[in-house]
Order: structure tokens, then sequence, then C-alpha cells
């Protein structure tokens, strides 16, 4: 394994690609062909997921700073495409790094991935911390479960389940301690202080059936953050950009242009 591992595509201006938990970066591989037409396109597998190195003291801070090292002497700023956790991960990044971080478009994607007394859009906490349970006894067997939940509530949910299961152990088998650190990473995370801001534009790209990170944590982001705006896919539902192919592009299209 490589400390971060990218696969690279295309030229033009970079566009770096975040995927979700337990995922890697091979599964936006139907969207690299027509980006790679016009952007330099960066598959990045995050730590401790696919073909990269798990870090020693895994905080988002860190995953951070381990994806940032490889673009630092990028000689263009970055677009940067995240999902669910890559979203999160895509979010701070743009914080931290304001000069690197040119255009951010976060799919289905929250601040905060646990509910509170005043933070309805998200997972109950036992939810989350049972997730983690049964990680350690049960790695497989609580991977498909997460990939059903990815799916629920849409109307196209079967062709995004294949691909999911296609994909989640293409690269070899997940490191469960490493899965357990991201969850903590999504337990601990709290970025609607960061959220306003982040000055470089967003665009927020929502599945209107998503059961995982709702719609309503997606809009609120396109609110609280000062260049934003707002697109939600009906009958998606956790990927829109599996489930809805067509839409997806639409709306992405729409993010990578807006002026």
């Amino acid at each position: 394994m490589s400390a971060i591992h990218v696969e690279t595509t295309g030229v033009g201006p970079p566009l770096v690609l975040l995927h979700g938990w337990a995922m890697h970066g091979g599964l936006f591989a139907s969207l690299v062909p027509r980006l790679a037409r016009r952007f330099r396109v960066h598959q990045v597998d995050l730590p401790g997921h696919g073909h990269s190195a798990a870090l020693d003291a895994p905080t988002l801070d860190a995953v951070v700073d381990a994806i940032d090292a490889k673009f630092r002497d990028s000689t263009q700023p970055l677009s940067v495409l995240g999902w669910s956790l890559g979203g999160t991960v895509a979010l701070r990044w743009a914080r931290l790094q304001p000069g690197r971080v040119a255009r951010l478009i976060l799919v289905g994607t929250t601040p905060r991935f646990v509910a509170g007394p005043d933070w309805p859009h998200a997972m109950a906490p036992e939810v989350l911390a049972r997730f983690g349970d049964e990680l350690a006894v049960a790695c497989r067997l609580t991977l498909q479960r997460f990939l059903t939940l990815q799916i629920q509530g849409g109307d196209a949910g079967r062709r995004a389940l294949g691909v999911l299961r296609e994909q989640i152990f293409a690269r070899g088998e997940p490191n469960p301690v490493a899965l357990g650190a991201s969850l903590a990473i999504f337990a601990a995370a709290d970025l609607r202080e960061d959220a306003r801001r982040v000055d470089a534009p967003a665009c927020l790209i929502a599945g209107a059936c998503d059961r995982l990170t709702p719609p309503a944590a997606s809009a609120w982001l396109a609110q609280a953050m000062p260049d934003a705006r707002f697109v939600e896919i009906p009958g998606a539902a956790h990927a829109p950009f599996l489930s809805h192919p067509v839409a997806f592009d639409a709306a992405l299209d729409g993010c990578l242009h807006a002026s």
C-alpha cells in the first residue's frame, strides 16, 4: 500500500474525487471518461481505504493533511468533488486550505452525521455506535448492510447496489480498524461553523430520498455557506451518481460550469 493512492486521468484543470466510507476511488469509474475530456481527474483512495495505507493517528485533520500533501505542488487551484465521508473531508480541506481548494461539489454531504438537540438532519448516535460494534464482530456482513442502507428509499436502488457490491471489495478486504477509525470521524465531526467560513463556491447535490445524509442537511449547507447552491435529484437515495446517472451528470455539469 502507498501512503495515499491516487489514479490520474485526463488533461485540463485539476478535479479531485473523494469517495465515501468503506469504498475507494474506483467507485467513480463511470464518471471519469467524460470528466477526463475536460479535467485532469484525480481519484483518491482515502487513508485506510483501497490502496492507501491507514494513518497512525486518524483524525479528520490528519486525513485532510495527508491528502493535501499529494497536491501541494499543484500549479492550479483544485476543484474537489466529495461524496458522503469524502464530502466531509472536502469541506474541512476547503476550510483549512482555502488557497488550494477553489470549488466544491458536495454529494450526499452533511456537516454533522449524528443527530442532536439542535441538529435533526442525521442518524441517531446509537445507530452509528451499533455499526462500530457490529464492524468489530462481522465486518463483511456489516458492510453489506451499510450498502443496503445507501439505496433505501430510492426508486432505482438495484442499479446502485450492484455497483456498490461489485466495488467494495475490488481493492481487497477493507481494514476493520481503519473503518472503525473513520466511523469515529463520523461521530465527532461537526463542521457547521466551518461551512459558514468556506468562501469557495460550492454546489450541494442530494438525493431526495437519502436516509443516511438527508437532503435537508445539504440544503442547510447551501444556505449556510457564503457562495453555494443546492440541487436535489428526485427519486435518488445516497448514491445519485450511480442510481440516477443522467440527472446527476446534468447537475454536475451545472456545478462545474457555474460562474
